[in-house]
């Protein structure tokens, strides 16, 4: 059982390193969206002659000014998606550690562990049910917070509505920090949590 514990801290070492790889994704976002939100914040104001004073005298200045802005906003859109598109790869990612994780108790090439072995715990070792159990809370966590993530983009993507040649600010400022805010606050990634995992699964090490 010993050299089975092992196996699954190597894998919790490469969870580290791709909980690294989120961290920068995570990084990149907030700084995407913040891009984003202060252009559909100001859509608004862009879309009223009034705010142009005397550059109204030149024609057609607030279609060109608001095509820019679109042009930026639909150019950090595809940024955004790239960025959830790592944030996937790397829920895959864990997936596949638990998915490995369980075929490594459910026989391959050796033979199946019993329920007995799956709860046996060594001095401060982990279990093997501990570690099979923090790979999944740990892939459960992420593929949660990933939804949620897409779920947001895709929100402040739906803030502006084209109707003919005109767009339509549909969200306000409070509504944008409170979407900023989730991504900010992680819900579905407690920090406690966390730690608690990979301390139980490092426990010998940390002492």
């Amino acid at each position: 059982m010993e050299g089975m514990v092992k196996k699954y801290q190597q894998r919790f070492r490469r969870v580290k390193d791709e909980m690294e790889r989120w961290d920068a994704q995570q990084s990149r976002l907030l700084s995407q969206f913040r891009n984003a939100s202060s252009i559909v914040d100001r859509l608004q104001v862009i879309q009223s002659s009034s705010n142009y004073g005397a550059l109204n005298s030149i024609h057609g200045v607030q279609d060109v000014v608001l095509r820019k802005q679109m042009d930026s906003l639909g150019a950090i859109f595809r940024s955004m998606n790239t960025t959830l598109e790592e944030f996937h790869r790397i829920v895959l990612s864990l997936e596949k550690m638990h998915r490995d994780g369980k075929q490594l108790i459910s026989g391959g090439s050796a033979q199946a562990v019993t329920t007995k072995q799956l709860q046996l715990r060594i001095g401060i070792k982990p279990s093997l049910a501990d570690c099979l159990d923090g790979l999944l809370r740990i892939h459960d966590m992420h593929q949660s917070e990933y939804l949620l993530k897409s779920s947001v983009v895709s929100a402040l993507s739906s803030l502006t509505l084209k109707s003919r040649s005109d767009l339509v600010l549909i969200c306000s400022s409070t509504d944008l920090s409170a979407l900023h805010q989730l991504l900010v606050d992680q819900p579905n990634i407690p920090k406690e949590e966390v730690q608690s995992i990979f301390d139980i699964i490092f426990a010998e090490e940390i002492c």
